[in-house]
């Protein structure tokens, strides 16, 4: 296994930058708590060297054609996809998830959004608009320049890539802050992509906290923010941003909801909902923690959810048989902790899980709590760890208005054999997301965003192109201009 201590801190201008001036960043090993890296954010001459690449990287990359670019993009996919264990394993130092998820989930979905916006960059072209007259309109689509990207820390090379792959498409330049929690594997995405031929500058690295992001995102060279994050950040990012009429996408936070009918198989909900609550730990954004179950399904739901849970195999992440791993810091497991002491107080029934397990590193066992109700702090807060809430509900109309009266709107899903009701429901959810019978898969080719206080904008998909371009008119006369006098 590969040392995961990096180069360097930073990955400025093609090539890795140490500044140890900045604040040392300690990695830790969720599965042991061990430190296992260190890093240094970035000082403003760090934060300074890496916006002037980007500027000058940009105008380079911009002046290649589509294809040039796609081409790039679509080497570095088939480089990643090579390295798909090396990633792996150090998106599993990195975070804690187990190499069963990382090695087929992260460094792959990175590879597909390279791959899939390597494809489209060729294609990337404006029209023409006939007028009267002779005259037309013609449009170009123009990259906004440097873009800064902030990533999340529960899904670390795959956030680099979904902001990367689309910024670099259409012609722009990235810099991006990882959180200072998972530091690791952007330094490894930004190596592949010059390896692959980005000229210097086009996409860059930059450790920090807080102070480094707000740097980045009031920069007056920059001209489009991307975060990943909770809302309350989100907040925060989008004012920032604001200020200097940026371009914004927000990738939020979300407090699901899952509606389980009753004619639901039910072997296919459990799935949904383990995959929707405990998938990472828990550590997903899109989790659909509020898990609805008609009343008719419920005691049958409860006892299989049980009986799948007690096959769940908790232990060393690296060992490819363990599907559930430790949380992604301590800090993170005592606030998840502090909810499960929450749902008690407020009389929840706990049905499994909720102490910390005797062993070293952040372990919190898959966590269900039943007779939940809607005003709970477990079924209104996001959490964030691998806690489930279920709520009862009597018939339809009764879930749909309890599942969209919260302030959050990233996914949602539908759980029924009846396929009318199916899409009756999924339409009448706030979601940006919506799953029929399964839940929390993110295709690249698939639009993923929230609405309400969960998101602006989307990431993958085409849509994704019109949050990091910008089209520009140009208006040609064929005819004699007239003026008034």
């Amino acid at each position: 296994m590969q040392d995961p201590q990096p180069t360097a801190s930073h990955f400025v201008n093609g090539a890795y930058l140490e500044d140890t001036a900045g604040t040392p960043i300690d990695v830790v090993y969720p599965a042991t708590g061990a430190v296992i890296a260190r890093v240094h954010a970035a000082t403003p001459a760090v934060i300074d060297a890496a916006l002037d690449a980007a500027v000058a990287g940009q105008k380079v990359w911009a002046a290649m054609t589509g294809t040039e670019r796609g081409r790039i993009l679509r080497r570095a996919a088939d480089m990643m996809r090579d390295r798909n264990r090396a990633l792996s394993e150090l998106e599993t130092l990195d975070t804690g998830k187990p190499m069963q998820e990382t090695l087929v989930v992260d460094a792959t979905s990175g590879a597909d959004a390279l791959e899939y916006f390597g494809g489209l960059a060729g294609s990337l072209t404006g029209e023409h608009i006939p007028l009267a007259g002779g005259d037309f309109v013609y449009t170009r689509r123009v990259p906004l320049g440097v873009c800064v990207g902030i990533g999340a820390w529960n899904y670390p090379t795959q956030i680099a890539c979904w902001k990367g792959a689309p910024a670099l498409a259409c012609g722009n330049a990235m810099v991006f802050k990882p959180s200072e929690t998972t530091p690791l594997c952007a330094l490894k995405v930004a190596e592949i992509l010059h390896e692959a031929g980005l000229p210097a500058g086009v996409y860059n690295v930059v450790q920090g906290m807080g102070e480094v992001g707000g740097a980045l995102v009031t920069d007056p060279r920059v001209a489009k923010v991307s975060l990943t994050g909770s809302v309350p950040t989100g907040r925060k990012v989008y004012a920032a941003a604001a200020e200097g009429m940026k371009h914004v996408t927000m990738e939020l936070g979300g407090k699901s909801p899952m509606l389980i009918f009753d004619d639901a198989d039910l072997e296919n909900a459990v799935s949904g909902a383990i995959l929707g609550n405990f998938y990472s730990s828990g550590q997903v954004c899109s989790n659909g923690t509020r898990v609805f179950v008609q009343k008719g399904i419920k005691d049958a739901f409860l006892a299989r959810l049980s009986e799948r849970l007690a096959h769940v195999k908790i232990g060393d992440p690296m060992d490819e048989t363990v599907s559930f791993g430790p949380m992604v810091s301590e800090r993170q497991m005592r606030i998840v902790e502090g909810y499960v002491d929450a749902g008690l107080n407020e009389g929840a029934r706990l049905v499994t899980g909720g102490k910390q397990l005797a062993r070293e590193g952040f372990y919190l066992p898959p966590t269900v709590f039943a007779d939940v109700t809607d005003d709970m702090s477990i079924a209104r807060e996001e959490i964030f760890g691998p806690v489930m809430a279920v709520l009862d509900f009597d018939d339809e109309a009764e879930a749909i208005a309890r599942a969209n009266d919260t302030p959050f709107g990233l996914a949602a899903g539908v759980f029924t054999q009846d396929i009318t009701r199916a899409h009756r429901v999924i339409a009448a959810l706030e979601a940006g997301t919506g799953y029929i019978n399964t839940y929390n898969l993110a295709p690249v080719e698939a639009p993923f965003g929230g609405t309400k206080a969960s998101g602006v904008g989307r990431e993958n998909s085409k849509l994704a192109i019109e949050h990091y371009s910008e089209m520009r008119s140009v208006y040609v006369a064929m005819n004699d201009v007239e003026a008034p006098y």
